[in-house]
């Protein structure tokens, strides 16, 4: 593994026990320039996994706590007029900064999960007519609860396919769970996080893994199984090119930190559920009859021959 990553992932799993695969395809989403939806119960360290991130990589972390009242001044900033200098002065809000928590996105208004996901998609907001750039490194982890939904905002799927990622973390099981009590006994291990990384050397990372050299034969695969997707009897809607799109950056972002530079089927085969899950609708029967998208996935994965290329 490369030697950065693998110094950023020890610091995360500083705070986070027994939970190496979601800290991985978190950095997989910073590197590849995406965004994730962490979809949890409260409590299991969402929080703490995204500041861990965020220190070891030297950004500027902001959480919002997005509520039915929230409005999207409230999180991209707002202009205000200044008597003294009689002009309008322009008030950043928490959006203007390089790693977000956005915790509970389904709970605020479609209006404000709109700001939300169009900075996400821009890397700019607007306001008053005035496009502010957002600095780069710009990640976005949104969480939501999936067993509360009174008083909720679901996400469209046009909008949940703006995100790179979607996953889960579960519950640690019990010696995992005696560790972090042992690890939080006398303060907090996040106190302890030094940046392995600056925010100009992760814009650099950034930049290699477009180099990551992806053969023919592995963007054929990506296309068979997004195809395969779009004309299952069981598939309302298959996954979009976007969703091809997200899966060949997430792929490169993946073998570099493995330290390859090129992709292999393995890295594709390991991203499908994060990427494809929540990119495809199942039709009404099968969800009656209890079918899982993932269960889906799995079973078209094995009908498609897995691509073999010689690495010179």
């Amino acid at each position: 593994m490369n030697p950065i990553v693998e110094r950023i992932l020890y610091n995360i799993e500083k705070v986070m026990i027994g939970k190496r695969n979601v800290a991985e395809l978190s950095l997989v989403a910073l590197l590849a320039e995406g965004h994730v939806l962490l979809e949890d119960v409260p409590g299991v360290g969402k929080t703490m996994m995204v500041r861990a991130l965020a220190k070891s990589v030297g950004a500027n972390f902001k959480r919002i706590q997005f509520t039915p009242d929230l409005l999207p001044s409230d999180v991209t900033g707002v202009s205000i007029y200044n008597p003294k200098e009689m002009e309008f002065q322009f008030i950043p809000g928490p959006l203007m900064a390089n790693i977000i928590l956005a915790d509970e996105i389904n709970r605020t208004s479609p209006k404000t999960q709109s700001a939300l996901l169009e900075a996400m998609e821009e890397a700019s907001i607007t306001i008053d007519g005035v496009t502010h750039r957002l600095e780069k490194p710009f990640f976005v982890m949104a969480t939501q609860n999936p067993t509360d939904y009174e008083g909720t905002y679901p996400l469209p799927e046009a909008q949940l396919d703006r995100f790179l990622l979607k996953m889960r973390m579960g519950y640690p099981d019990q010696d995992e769970e005696i560790e972090v009590l042992n690890r939080v006994q006398q303060k907090s291990p996040i106190e302890d996080i030094t940046p392995v990384i600056g925010l100009q050397e992760l814009r650099s990372l950034q930049s290699q893994i477009k180099d990551v050299y992806v053969n023919e034969s592995m963007k054929r695969y990506i296309v068979e199984i997004a195809n395969l997707t779009r004309n299952h009897e069981k598939v309302y809607m298959g996954v979009s090119p976007r969703g091809s799109i997200a899966i060949m950056k997430a792929a490169q972002a993946y073998a570099f930190m493995y330290g390859r530079e090129y992709v292999l089927p393995d890295d594709i085969q390991f991203l499908v559920p994060a990427v494809f899950t929540h990119r495809i609708i199942l039709k009404s029967e099968a969800r009656f009859t209890g079918v899982s998208t993932e269960d889906l996935l799995k079973e078209m994965m094995e009908t498609i021959p897995v691509p073999v290329q010689r690495v010179v």
